[in-house]
């Protein structure tokens, strides 16, 4: 990959170049708009080149190191010439930009040198922080436990992570970290010899090592923080399990049960117990384990979790999806008296039950055991095994109505990490449920289950709702309630569960893909940064069905199948056993592992809300937001350049012959004229000259029947007088519109300023490119009349807007208005409403008396531009 080293050299470049612009000419607008477009094709390449990573991830293509290298290569070449472009489209440096670009890139080539980066120095981490995003700092194990309990809300016990920036750290600092990458690369090349030599040295060497004195109080700060905090009623320090969460620990690899988790640990002895844990590491069936998967040139790391014990009354585990043969549609539950170890171990006599996967998870079978000793917490550190009372062991640990609730528990947890899960958990005293831990659970497809024989075959008996619409942006099967969303909905109250089904895409759907199992819309890219954030959760995703909204209703079961592009009424079975157990073993190699990674810099999008404070250049984490920025940016910057440029400020614009009295003139920086009307500079062009797209459109709006009133309406004088001085001043305000009804245009491209009598319209569009970029902004204000009458005006306005799936933002008669990322013929379609739109509410807020008048006039516009839509169509 190119290396770009630049923050001085860009500062000094930058005000070099600045200071040379101030002497020359400004740049043609013709110029900058090319530049303009060419960033949006930029953009669009850089998207998909994101998604193709992202299918990759899915497993339906193979790839190699080298696909991986080039991808990065290509990606971050037109990364930085994308900021490149933006520097040139608005004439000055863009230094907080490249520095991100650098930081950015800097983490995708330690990534790929097998070097995995940590976005978070602090070296203990409150797991009430914790998710997924930040399992590299914690560890799969802690990261699965701190989405459980901060995205999902369920019952975990408190603590913090003590990082994998503080095991390198350590063993930095004791010159061990070196010695580990080189025996374990030793080990490698050997096929193991002395392994168990090797083992126990390193073991060793790290119970010796000596822990930096700043982590030493950071660790003891963090727990006595966490004892008091968590006091056990009689006013005891709680005893604490120190728990491992390496890095491949729980994930594409389980090392089950490999590494050490420490329990009963009184607060005073944490250091010891944190040096045990990272020992583990390098016990001898953890490194043949690594050997044995291929790990070897992977470095390891450990964080470790601590948190209070919990005083169980039952403890237990749970396999969601059950692994026997008769039972394929089960999930089968362990459980003893006291803590849970023996029961992980095997060692402990268990009731085990059967329950059926689906609600209300009727209880198919329990085999009650004899259960004579339990273990239990020791006061003053530690755990100890204890008998069981005479009366208690040959009872049933749960109880009919606690195992619905833990199999509904669990099933929300496996929708939640889309695989079947073994589950960990307890039941205090008190009867509430703790979950402890939750591991992806390794199932294999049963004999001849073909994704395209029988589970297709057993579909074919379900009723089709949607079928052969749609584009897939990300495969994969999910069943759930419909959920409809509509555009100013708070992601926050998404039902947990439920399949999202909305108009068209938008990536603040990323706060909820957590909590949805699937997603369907009638509009949407598969390049949009919707659809990235889809396959990187792995959100199965159909986009631009075209009926999704009008065909399934709010609550209705359904299964999606993305990779067909096939909505079912009702859960199919059939294929949602398949997607849970079709094989993952790609997701073992080092190919797959390490694009995983890369991603992570390359696709997340946190760049959400252009408004926000945090939509900066310092703010950008990923390509991705680099993108997004850019995007958002250049857009603007194009919107003020065609309202302030001095080459349309001062330039010879022509007037437009129109139809209506508009007094328009107007200015062509490409291709919006026909040739003959292009080079005859002299004369006035007429409607039938204009070739821009989005221009024409809202042409044959204003002009069609009904839209144009011309018949004077009576204004009292006081409402008069008001708006009068009201416009002048908003005029004023304006000094680069020149008093003039202004429209610059392109082929693709519209830039207009109306003011109609005492009302003034802006309309921004860019329709005709990839449909990614097709845009437009609309801002609607003024009036003739008092602010009553123009705000029922702008409310008529607002709810038509709405209706046509704009975004919408009303303030007092302030009206403004957005849609992007429709397909061409729909967003010419919406410029024709707002031409008639324009037309029709002209002098309209002098009719608006009462509430009733708005009602009545907004009917009376939707059934006439219905009616010339389906003539036009």
């Amino acid at each position: 990959m190119k290396s770009f080293h630049f923050s001085d050299m860009l500062v000094r470049a930058g005000s070099a170049l600045a200071s040379k612009l101030r002497g020359r000419p400004p740049v043609p607008f013709s110029v900058l708009y090319k530049k303009f477009k060419g960033i949006l094709e930029r953009h669009n390449a850089i998207l998909e080149l994101i998604g193709d990573m992202g299918d990759k991830l899915g497993g339906d293509y193979v790839y190699d190191r080298q696909y991986i290298f080039d991808s990065c290569e290509k990606l971050g070449d037109q990364v930085f010439k994308l900021i490149s472009d933006l520097n040139l489209l608005c004439q000055g440096k863009n230094v907080a930009l490249f520095a991100a670009f650098e930081r950015i890139q800097t983490r995708i080539r330690a990534e790929l040198a097998g070097q995995r980066v940590l976005s978070r120095t602090d070296h203990i981490l409150p797991l009430s922080e914790l998710t997924h995003d930040l399992a590299d700092e914690g560890g799969n194990k802690m990261a699965s436990l701190g989405d459980i309990r901060n995205i999902l809300g369920f019952p975990t016990p408190q603590g913090f992570v003590i990082t994998a920036g503080a095991y390198f750290e350590a063993m930095e600092r004791a010159g061990l970290r070196k010695a580990v990458a080189d025996a374990v690369r030793e080990l490698c090349d050997s096929d193991g010899a002395h392994l168990a030599e090797t083992a126990e040295s390193l073991r060793q060497a790290v119970l010796d090592m000596p822990l930096p004195r700043e982590l030493s109080r950071s660790i003891e700060r963090a727990t006595e923080r966490l004892t008091e905090r968590c006091v056990n009623p009689d006013g005891s320090s709680p005893l604490l399990a120190v728990r491992s969460s390496a890095w491949d620990e729980d994930g594409e690899s389980s090392f089950a049960g490999m590494y050490e988790t420490e329990l009963g640990v009184v607060g005073t002895d944490i250091l010891a117990a944190y040096r045990k844990v990272l020992a583990s590491m390098f016990c001898e069936e953890a490194l043949r384990y690594r050997l044995h998967h291929g790990l070897c040139h992977e470095e390891p790391a450990m964080a470790v979790g601590v948190m209070p014990m919990v005083d169980a009354l039952v403890s237990g585990g749970l396999y969601t999806y059950a692994p026997l043969s008769d039972q394929d549609q089960a999930m089968v539950v362990s459980a003893a008296w006291g803590l849970g170890k023996p029961i992980v171990d095997g060692t402990a006599e268990t009731d085990t039950y059967i329950l059926l996967r689906e609600p209300p998870h009727k209880l198919v079978s329990a085999d009650v055991a004899e259960k004579t000793t339990r273990l239990a917490l020791r006061e003053n550190g530690g755990t100890e095994t204890e008998p069981v009372p005479e009366a208690e062991r040959g009872a049933p640990c749960l109880s009919p109505t606690q195992l619905s609730f833990l199999a509904k528990t669990a099933m929300t947890l496996e929708h939640f990490f889309k695989r079947p899960l073994d589950v960990e958990w307890a039941l205090t005293p008190g009867g509430s449920l703790v979950v402890l831990q939750a591991r992806p659970l390794s199932i294999r497809p049963a004999e001849g289950c073909e994704r395209d024989g029988d589970a297709a075959e057993a579909a074919k008996g379900a009723r089709v709702l949607l079928s052969g619409r749609g584009v897939t942006a990300m495969g994969g099967v999910s069943a759930g309630p419909v959920h409809l969303v509509t555009g100013d909905e708070d992601p926050a109250d998404f039902p947990y569960g439920a399949v999202l089904v909305a108009r068209h895409s938008s990536p603040r759907f990323a706060k909820v893909m957590p909590k949805c199992r699937g997603i369907i819309t009638d509009v949407g890219s598969a390049t949009g940064h919707m659809a990235t954030i889809a396959r990187e959760l792995r959100v199965p995703t159909l986009v631009q069905t075209g009926s999704a909204t009008r065909t399934l209703s709010e609550g209705q079961e359904i299964t999606l199948d993305a990779d067909h592009q096939v909505v079912y009424e009702g859960r199919v079975e059939a294929l949602c056993r398949f997607e849970l157990v079709r094989e993952d073993v790609f997701e073992e190699s080092w190919e797959y592992r390490t694009l995983k990674r890369v991603l992570k810099h390359v696709s997340p999008l946190t760049l959400l809300d252009p408004k926000s404070e945090g939509f900066t250049p310092e703010s950008c984490r990923t390509y991705h937001d680099i993108a997004r920025y850019v995007h958002q940016r250049s857009v603007d910057k194009l919107t003020a350049l065609a309202e302030t440029h001095k080459e349309i400020r001062r330039g010879a614009a022509r007037r437009l012959a129109t139809r209506l009295p508009l007094g328009l003139t107007v200015i062509d920086v490409e291709g919006g004229l026909s040739p003959a009307a292009a080079e005859n500079a002299g004369s006035e062009p007429t409607e039938a000259d204009i070739l821009c797209r989005p221009f024409k459109a809202l042409l044959d709006g204003m002009n069609a029947p009904g839209m144009w009133d011309t018949n004077p309406v009576a204004v009292d004088m006081g409402s008069f007088m008001s708006s009068v001085t009201r416009t002048l001043g908003t005029e004023a305000s304006h000094p680069s519109r020149m008093g003039r009804n202004l429209a610059v245009f392109s082929r693709e491209y519209l830039n207009l300023h109306l003011r109609l009598g005492y009302h003034f319209t802006v309309v921004d569009a860019f329709i005709g490119g990839a449909m990614n970029d097709n845009s437009i902004a609309f801002r609607f204000m003024g009036g003739v009349t008092d602010l009553a009458r123009r705000s029922r005006r702008a409310g008529l306005v607002a709810v038509i807007l709405e209706r046509s799936d704009f975004l919408v933002e009303t303030k007092g008669d302030l009206v403004t208005a957005r849609i992007k990322k429709h397909p061409t013929r729909i967003m010419l379609d919406k410029m024709f409403l707002l031409g008639g739109l324009i037309g029709f509410t002209r002098q309209l807020d002098a009719k608006l008396d009462t509430d009733g008048d708005v009602e009545l006039h907004r009917n009376i516009f939707l059934q006439r531009i219905a009616a010339l839509r389906e003539t036009r169509e």
